[in-house]
């Protein structure tokens, strides 16, 4: 039995430089040849729903990650990958585009060009915090933080080469954080915050962008020793921790009253 599959059906649609639109060519595969794709039908799948291609699996072969995961995710692949099956590939195309017209996504760039693409994700992402667009700014953000940590897998951990990534990675979260705090999403904050300083300890941002997520919770406590760390770190912003810190107790001390309000008119 064989099982036809359209490239359009995984969201995929192949841009091919050569040939007119309307064609159907047809490429059949049989059984032997298609073990491994499940594998490549779900990093395509996962393209088409905009997310990285290659965070969802560990490093071992296809069925080992199906026997760690027990299923890829979905069903048609799980059973395609258990009893592998002739497989007719059919290829739309759709347009056809010069080389220099086609804008290919940041995942299938070489490592170099996804190097060069980094700055001009983080300037956009600077450009769209300053103009209030924060959730356009996170996306570019993470986008850049991809580029660098696909590439960053192929470099041995804390060595040279490695460290200069892992530092652009840090100030690409940072810079995130920072619009996931305009956008409320202060627990999402503390999370990524926490990571980096358990990883970095000494990086004053992380210790500031969580204390204000903290403040913005009500940890009190947990905010004001991040800010400490804060003047620990860095001196010279003693005087804007002290605002943010004057902040704070007037918030908690307005929050003291409202709750005690609150709670007289309930038993009274």
């Amino acid at each position: 039995m064989e099982e036809a599959i359209g490239l359009n059906i995984e969201g995929v649609r192949k841009k091919i430089h050569h040939g007119g639109t309307g064609e159907l060519p047809k490429c059949i595969s049989g059984s032997k040849h298609t073990g491994l794709y499940p594998i490549v039908a779900k990093s395509l799948r996962r393209i088409a729903e905009g997310k990285d291609p290659t965070d969802w699996h560990i490093h071992t072969c296809g069925l080992a990650n199906m026997f760690a995961y027990h299923t890829l995710g979905y069903e048609d692949l799980d059973e395609l990958q258990k009893e592998p099956q002739p497989l007719i590939f059919v290829i739309e195309l759709l347009k056809v585009e010069s080389p220099s017209m086609y804008k290919r996504e940041t995942w299938a760039l070489s490592d170099d060009e996804k190097l060069k693409a980094v700055p001009v994700l983080h300037g956009e992402g600077n450009r769209l915090f300053k103009l209030g667009r924060y959730e356009d700014a996170t996306n570019k953000y993470r986008e850049a933080v991809i580029c660098l940590k696909n590439i960053q897998t192929k470099e041995k951990p804390w060595e040279v080469p490695w460290m200069k990534l892992e530092k652009m990675i840090n100030t690409l979260v940072l810079n995130y954080c920072q619009c996931l705090l305009r956008m409320e999403e202060f627990y999402e904050v503390l999370e990524q915050t926490t990571d980096l300083i358990q990883h970095h300890p000494g990086l004053t941002k992380a210790y500031f962008l969580r204390a204000k997520a903290n403040a913005e919770v009500w940890n009190e406590v947990e905010a004001k020793k991040d800010f400490e760390k804060v003047v620990e770190l860095d001196p010279t912003m003693t005087r804007q921790v002290k605002k943010e810190i004057t902040k704070l107790e007037v918030r908690m001390e307005e929050k003291e009253e409202e709750d005690k309000l609150k709670y007289k008119n309930l038993f009274s």
